[in-house]
């Protein structure tokens, strides 16, 4: 095999018209899958950062559309185990006009600002901005990333039109934060919202998240049940689960995530082999005299049909490697795109993803050209040499 490495690789660029086109169609198939296998594996493979496999997130049990009372705080941060307990509320909202402009879109969080650095104490910020995001009640903080996107700076006012939580908030920025999974969030107090309703309001006294801080990684599955369990006869009961569980469920809501990249990846992988099917068939409809000739010469069927495999493989990993280079740059896109859930700012194109695609790229190659190589290593001599196509 290895003497006809020259020969393969000459054959493989005999039509460089053919070639060209089949590796870009290659290439084009295998950066959209390659960037579909590292949301994947970022998705439900990838490892918590440090500090996040410490962290809870309570919800209610049927949706996270379904509010808690306030109360539910104190029992929680009694349950052994249990370190820091702090509210976050999805607020919702519009900012400006986020019809129009969809960079105006982002995630504004309100919560109860002690607490929360207690439960996020991996959160870098200078400590007067901290100081002040305590002190101010309508202060807010805002991850660096977003400020940057924004062009925000220390003081900049910050108008919030409520939709979920019908309330109309004018927020000051007095910090701004570092955070190796949050960086694009807006945070404010949690009380302001609150004391923007009536008194008697029922809404005064729901929230929708508690974030949890536990002492260790072990205490988790013990926490969580604890803390369920806790609930179970009440009107709004819990689901208490890890925070990358919690992306996860959260991503859920768009449908079967698993189910829709599963089957977009087999229908770019069937569509591969079709491509390059096809140009092996065609390439050997064209040198059947050569087969003939290369029999002739001394080659066995074997020869004949490690060659025209090697032709085919050496096609796909071109096509496949640098496929998964423009995968990288796509996968760069998404890192740097609006945080619509935490874990896509792990899509890297990983040393293990790169095998795997490469690995498919070969296997794809053999499989697809395997029928029409093994039909041209069993044609006889006679008939190679006759044919006129």
């Amino acid at each position: 095999m290895i003497r006809h490495i020259p020969l393969i690789f000459k054959n493989a660029i005999r039509n460089r018209r053919r070639t060209l086109l089949t590796v870009a169609s290659i290439a084009a198939s295998f950066a959209l899958l390659g960037t579909l296998a590292a949301m994947y594996r970022a998705l439900f493979w990838s490892d918590p950062v440090p500090g996040q496999e410490l962290r809870l997130m309570t919800r209610h049990r049927v949706s996270l559309t379904q509010s808690m009372p306030a109360s539910y705080e104190q029992k929680i941060r009694a349950v052994p185990g249990v370190q820091a307990v702090s509210i976050v509320n999805w607020f919702g909202g519009t900012y400006k006009d986020e019809q129009r402009d969809r960079s105006n879109m982002f995630a504004r969080f309100s919560t109860d600002p002690a607490n929360f650095f207690e439960v996020r104490p991996d959160v870098k910020i200078a400590e007067d901005q901290k100081q002040a995001f305590l002190r101010n009640r309508r202060g807010a903080i805002a991850g660096k990333t977003l400020a940057a996107k924004k062009g925000w700076r220390i003081g900049e006012r910050i108008n919030l039109t409520g939709d979920i939580w019908p309330v109309n908030l004018e927020l000051e920025l007095v910090g701004t934060y570092e955070e190796a999974t949050d960086d694009e969030s807006l945070y404010f107090h949690h009380e302001y919202i609150r004391e923007s309703f009536p008194q008697r309001s029922a809404r005064r006294d729901l929230v929708g998240l508690f974030w949890i801080r536990v002492d260790s990684a072990d205490s988790v599955p013990r926490v969580s049940k604890a803390i369920d369990t806790m609930f179970e006869n009440s009107p709004a009961q819990t689901r208490t689960e890890s925070e990358l569980a919690f992306g996860l469920a959260f991503a859920a809501f768009l449908g079967n995530i698993k189910l829709f990249l599963a089957a977009i990846c087999g229908a770019i992988v069937f569509t591969i082999l079709l491509v390059t099917a096809n140009t092996v068939a065609m390439s050997v409809r064209e040198r059947k005299r050569e087969v003939g000739i290369l029999k002739t010469l001394g080659y066995t069927p074997s020869a004949v049909l490690s060659i025209i495999l090697g032709e085919a493989a050496v096609i796909s990993v071109l096509g496949g490697a640098l496929g998964l280079f423009l995968a990288m740059v796509l996968a760069a896109g998404i890192r740097q795109g609006p945080a619509v859930f935490q874990q896509l700012k792990q899509v890297y194109i990983t040393p293990t993803v790169a095998l795997a695609g490469i690995a498919a790229a070969l296997l794809i190659g053999v499989a697809s050209s395997f029928t029409p190589a093994w039909n041209a290593s069993r044609t006889p001599i006679l008939t190679a040499l006759r044919a006129t196509d």
